[in-house]
C-alpha cells in the first residue's frame, strides 16, 4: 500500500488558510472522515497479506494519530479567536450622566464671580454660633423681635440657650473684624436659619453679606457698587431704588428694590452703613474707619433669574426641575 508523505504537510498548510469552524469541520472531513485516504487504506487492508497488513496499518495508525493532533490543535486556535463578546457598536449605548451644580450654587458663584476682582475676599462662618456674634455685636437690643424663639432656633428645646443656628452671615463678619487687618473687604455666603416657610421664605436658606471698612467710606461708595453688581447679575440696565429701613446694625439702612418686568418694584436686598457701635464693639477707630454692609438671599435673586414661583422646588430634590438649570 503506497501511502503520500506529503500528507501531513499538506493538511497542515490548507489548515493555514481556515478562518471559520465550518470551514475547519468541511476539511478535517476530507482528510479524517468516512471518506478520507485513511479511513479508505484501513477498509483495503484486508486484501493484504499477513505482513504487509501489519506493517501498513501500523503506518496507517501513525499518520491518522499525527492527523488527528494536528486538526485537535487547529481547532482550539480557531475557538479562541472566535469565542469572543461580539460589540455592536451600532446599538444605543446606556445614557452617561453628568452631574451639575445646584441652582443655588450657581447664583452664590454668580454673586462671587462680580465681587472677587474687586479684592473682596470669602469667608466662611459657624453654622452654630453663640448669642453674642449673631445678636449682640450685631446692636441687636435684649427684646429685638429677631430673638425670640419663634425667629430663631436655639439648640435647647423650649428654651434659649447661649447656642444658636445662626440667622444670618454677619457673624462672620465680626469674627473678621476682630481677627483681619483693616482695610477690610470680605463676602460672606453660607446658609441661615430662621422659623419661616411659605412659597417665598424657607427655614433654611442661602445667603451672602458684604461688608467693607475702610477710610473715606460714604454712602455713595455703597450705593455705586449695588446698582453696577445688579446691573452685572442680571446683565441689563436696572431701575433701582433705595427705601429707607431699619437694622440694628446699619445707620443708615435702606431696602433695595429694581423695577423687574411687569411685576412692579421688587425687593431684593438691603444694606446701609455700618453702626458705630458694631464698629467700637470690635475695637475699630470709628473717627478713622467707617464702613458698609449688604446682604441679599441667594434663593430670591434665583428666583427672579431663573423665573421660579415657588421657592420650595429648588429643594424638592426633583430631578426634572433641577435639569432645566443644568449646562
Amino acid at each position: 500500500m503506497q501511502i503520500p508523505q506529503d500528507l501531513i504537510e499538506t493538511a497542515a498548510l490548507k489548515l493555514k488558510s481556515v478562518h471559520s469552524e465550518a470551514e475547519f469541520f468541511q476539511l478535517r472531513s476530507q482528510y479524517l472522515g468516512k471518506k478520507s485516504f485513511v479511513l479508505s487504506s484501513f477498509a483495503q487492508l484486508k486484501s493484504l497479506d499477513a505482513d504487509s497488513k501489519v506493517a501498513a496499518a501500523k503506518e496507517l495508525n501513525i499518520l491518522k494519530s499525527k492527523l488527528t493532533k494536528l486538526f485537535e490543535a487547529a481547532l482550539k486556535i480557531i475557538e479562541a479567536k472566535t469565542d469572543v463578546s461580539l460589540l455592536d457598536v451600532t446599538l444605543p449605548a446606556d445614557p452617561y450622566l453628568v452631574g451639575a451644580e445646584h441652582p443655588i450654587a450657581e447664583i452664590s458663584q454668580r454673586v462671587i464671580n462680580y465681587f472677587s476682582p474687586l479684592n473682596y475676599q470669602v469667608f466662611s462662618g459657624n453654622e452654630i454660633e453663640t448669642d453674642f456674634f449673631n445678636f449682640e455685636a450685631l446692636n441687636f437690643p435684649e427684646n429685638h423681635p429677631a430673638r425670640q424663639m419663634h425667629d430663631t432656633f436655639y439648640l435647647n428645646a423650649g428654651s434659649k440657650s447661649e447656642y444658636l443656628l445662626r440667622t444670618h452671615t454677619s457673624n462672620s463678619q465680626i469674627h473678621a473684624m476682630l481677627r483681619e487687618p483693616l482695610p477690610l473687604y470680605m463676602l460672606s455666603p453660607g446658609r441661615v436659619y430662621r422659623c419661616d416657610s411659605d412659597t417665598t421664605h424657607l427655614p433654611m436658606f442661602t445667603q451672602i453679606e458684604g461688608l467693607v471698612v475702610d477710610e473715606d467710606i460714604n454712602f455713595g461708595d455703597l450705593k455705586g457698587i449695588i446698582i453696577n453688581f445688579l446691573e452685572y447679575f442680571f446683565n441689563e440696565k436696572m431701575e433701582v431704588r433705595f427705601r429707607p429701613s431699619y437694622f440694628p446694625f446699619t445707620e443708615p439702612s435702606a431696602e433695595v428694590d429694581i423695577k423687574f418686568g411687569n411685576n412692579g418694584w421688587l425687593e431684593v436686598l438691603g444694606c446701609g452703613m455700618v453702626h458705630p457701635n458694631v464698629l467700637k464693639g470690635c475695637n475699630i477707630d470709628t473717627q478713622k474707619y467707617r464702613g458698609f454692609a449688604f446682604g441679599m438671599g441667594i434663593e430670591r435673586l434665583a428666583m427672579l433669574y431663573y423665573g421660579v414661583e415657588d421657592i420650595r422646588d429648588f429643594y424638592s430634590s426633583n430631578l426634572d426641575f433641577l435639569n432645566q438649570f443644568s449646562s
